[in-house]
């Protein structure tokens, strides 16, 4: 044969080899299917009938060295799935730019289920409530466009879910189903009957653009409250339900209003509550007792319901990620930093009681895996860790090297005209001149979140949208500079959807607007920065940090929130989970090794400990930083870390 004769054999060779690869996945996949068989009221999976009782555990609230042992433990308990949330403003935290590694490595997520032949349900909102910021949607969506009006069909809003799920779905198309995956379902919107504005039109267009990469793969869903399917449902989607437990009537009352509007398919509890989520200022955390949750479970999987477990696993909201909701005083509550939920897997990871009662139910009905079950990870305790007061944030050498540069304006400007995620946001202006009244009256208007209030540096007092507290006495003649430090405590997840930050209306003594506002960003999420500036200043004073403690007992921060600095040794055998306790302290953000821990309010609780993983700690030397708001009420500065986590 002459060369290109061979040419063209080998090419009509590799033809044939291609076609019958491809044919044999066309052979496979179509073996792979999971869909719904309405007449029976039953999900089929690879045409066999298929029940499945599921655990919610959401990637982005572990660190991902923990991943396996959690999922190892969720099957062990007899569980075939589990749900997951995608948090949009985790992977996508600036415009353009995308984070796909470390806890956001959902596809290393995906693929540890699937080893631990665990199917997925995949809720990727966009919105996804869960108790984190802005309920999973990105700040910047804010900055970029002020008046978007997200979870709506607005152009902006649309355009913009439409470039995330192009990104998303690029990486997950592979991991449904009828691809060869484990991702049997795929969730339309989220809870979508409990938000106000009801637009049918954007359910429509968000399932049609759901199903543009899901192309019957999996099987979509919409998922809300009791009697909230007919804003909350869209045709073409599977309605579920979610609610904990109660009586045989109030859930058969249940099904029987979602057979009005759903007259066949199987039944689904995608979220059954085991627990609850808890805020800050509540008098304890929330708890749930085990009786009734097995014995609604038993009675929905002997009728054959498919049930999810909300949560299975709760873990933490970790950094500035909480939320909050809109209740209370000032229609407003953040959520704590703990996500433990009360649920059968404690924050660590570890079974609690509820955990076996619930897996006992599950065997009745559910062949329970004969897998090694992983034991509980060691804990230590630390009694004794001193911390040196470095400076305060007010201080200007402090700003210069942790804070954003300063932006005038006529009126003040929020956190996301800033373009500013979280931390803190210093604004300053002139107090009024030529005032004869004694005490003056310092009112703002829409504080978003939390006010602490200076002149010249001094300390006056607190404003809190959580208490509806928007004014306070400021002492005529102490001072020139009114200054304003405000807290981000966590975007509204359930409720608002558009919850701006920072000063959002005007500034008033007495009658007077305040004008000409300086604002200086202290985002706090540049933990590099900070940490750079304590050993800085430690190295050019020649401090210890034992020699440097001169607190008084019970006074606040005068002069500003305040870095505090210590180090703490470790030996390899000690390298086990912990619980930082800052009792005796008021409010503020702890970092181990550079990793954001969360916000602490031993103050108010109900939360007093936060959980330190195991894997940010490391042998020899591990420091930790607390940037503290209000007060030390101890002579020194210390903290412990425990071996059990602290709840009021």
């Amino acid at each position: 044969m002459s060369p290109s004769q061979w040419t063209v054999l080998l090419v009509g060779l590799m033809v044939i080899v291609c076609q019958l690869s491809f044919g044999q996945r066309v052979i496979e996949n179509k073996q792979r299917t999971f869909e719904i068989d309405f007449d029976n009221n039953t999900f089929l999976k690879d045409g066999e009938p298929f029940q499945y009782v599921a655990g919610s555990f959401h990637y982005f609230r572990a660190l991902p060295q923990s991943w396996s042992r959690i999922l190892r433990l969720m099957r062990a308990a007899g569980l075939n799935a589990i749900t997951t949330y995608v948090e949009w403003s985790l992977h996508n935290p600036k415009e353009g730019v995308y984070n796909w590694q470390g806890i956001a490595d959902i596809e290393q997520f995906i693929q540890l289920a699937q080893e631990e032949d665990l199917l997925v349900i995949l809720r990727p909102g966009p919105y996804i409530c869960a108790e984190r910021d802005m309920g999973g949607f990105p700040y910047w969506l804010l900055h970029k466009n002020p008046g978007i009006q997200l979870r709506t069909g607005d152009v902006a809003y649309l355009h913009e879910v439409r470039t995330w799920y192009a990104e998303l779905f690029s990486r997950l198309e592979p991991y449904l189903y009828g691809n060869g995956g484990p991702i049997i379902m795929v969730q339309v919107e989220n809870e979508y009957g409990s938000f106000f504005a009801c637009d049918h039109k954007y359910m429509e267009w968000l399932r049609d653009e759901t199903e543009r990469y899901v192309r019957g793969h999996a099987v979509l869903f919409t998922n809300n409250g009791p009697g909230l399917t007919v804003c909350g449902g869209v045709e073409g989607t599977l309605s579920t339900l979610d609610f904990g437990p109660g009586t045989t009537e109030e859930i058969n009352g249940y099904w029987d209003d979602l057979r009005k509007h759903q007259p066949k398919g199987p039944l689904v509890n995608a979220e059954y509550y085991p627990g609850w989520l808890t805020h800050w200022q509540e008098q304890e955390m929330a708890r749930v007792p085990i009786d009734p949750i097995t014995t609604s479970l038993r009675e929905m999987l002997a009728d054959k319901v498919n049930v999810n477990i909300y949560m299975f696993y709760g873990g933490t909201n970790f950094g500035f990620t909480a939320g909050a909701n809109e209740m209370g005083p000032g229609l407003y509550t953040p959520d704590i930093t703990s996500y433990d939920y009360d649920a059968p897997l404690d924050e660590a990871g570890d079974p609690t009681p509820k955990y076996a009662a619930i897996k006992q139910v599950i065997s009745e009905f559910f062949p329970i895996p004969d897998v090694p079950v992983p034991t509980p990870e060691c804990k230590i305790s630390i009694p004794w860790v001193t911390l040196d007061p470095i400076d305060s944030v007010l201080n200007r050498h402090v700003l210069r090297a942790i804070a954003t540069p300063k932006i005038t304006n006529a009126t003040p400007l929020s956190f996301e005209a800033l373009n500013q995620y979280s931390g803190l946001v210093l604004y300053e202006a002139p107090l009024p001149k030529n005032l004869n009244t004694d005490p003056m009256k310092l009112t703002v208007e829409k504080l978003h979140d939390k006010g602490y209030v200076f002149v010249d540096s001094l300390f006056i007092g607190t404003l809190s949208r959580q208490n509806s507290i928007n004014s306070l006495p400021v002492p005529l003649g102490i001072g020139e500079m009114l200054q304003i430090i405000v807290e981000n405590e966590g975007r509204i997840n359930f409720g608002t959807p558009n919850d701006f930050k920072g000063i959002l209306g005007n500034v008033f003594i007495n009658t007077h607007v305040i004008r000409n506002w300086t604002m200086t960003g202290i985002p706090l999420d540049n933990i590099g920065k900070i940490s750079s500036f304590i050993h800085n200043k430690l190295q050019e004073n020649g401090r210890h940090p034992m020699k440097q403690l001169k607190l008084l007992r019970g006074l606040p921060i005068q002069r500003g929130p305040t870095l505090f600095h210590g180090t703490f040794n470790l030996s390899r055998t000690e390298l086990c989970d912990t619980y930082l306790n800052p009792t005796g302290w008021g409010k503020g953000v702890a970092f181990v090794n550079g990793f954001n821990l969360g916000r602490y309010w031993p103050l108010v609780g109900p939360q007093i400990t936060l959980y330190v993983p195991r894997h940010v700690l490391k042998e020899n030397t591990n420091e930790i930083i607390l940037v503290e708001f209000q007060m030390v009420k101890k002579p020194f500065a210390t903290v412990q870390f425990d071996s059990f986590p602290t709840f009021h």
